[in-house]
């Protein structure tokens, strides 16, 4: 299978494959006599543990101990555990982040009066430069300052 093929089969595009192997995430594959990438039907299953592994939200690193585990029949699950496990905090901390982000916005965005005026407490608190009198007191979201 070429490289567009195998893009096609595995869901991965032609330039993440080469990336991949360049970075060694996957080995380099054989080539034809013409130079192009001939992959077989073990890179392509690679190549679709390493999309669905993406798809998770897995790193570069994260996906290579993975893969090292996948190919080793003597790994003991534990060790795959183990790296579901850090992975679930790390998306667990990106999710409380995106949370205070959301709410944040959510707050500016209420207080911001939309009108014909220039004042606007949403880029004020991009600017830094926030009035806390722009901003009304709310129990859940104090005035923001800078």
């Amino acid at each position: 299978m070429n490289i567009g093929e195998a893009a096609k089969a595995s869901g991965i595009s032609g330039k993440m494959i080469r990336y991949y192997e360049s970075i060694g995430l996957i080995p380099s594959v054989g080539r034809t006599e013409a130079g192009y990438r001939s992959f077989s039907d073990k890179d392509i299953h690679a190549l679709r543990f390493i999309a669905r592994a993406r798809s998770l939200g897995f790193s570069v690193e994260q996906m290579s101990n993975l893969l090292a585990l996948w190919r080793d029949d003597k790994r003991a699950s534990s060790d795959v555990k183990a790296v579901a496990y850090a992975h679930i905090e790390e998306l667990d901390s990106k999710i409380g982040k995106l949370i205070a982000m959301r709410q944040t916005l959510q707050h500016l965005a209420e207080h911001c009066q939309g009108d014909h005026r220039p004042s606007c407490p949403i880029l004020g608190d991009l600017a830094g430069t926030a009035d806390p009198g722009e901003i009304a007191s709310s129990s859940a979201h104090p005035p923001l300052t800078c």
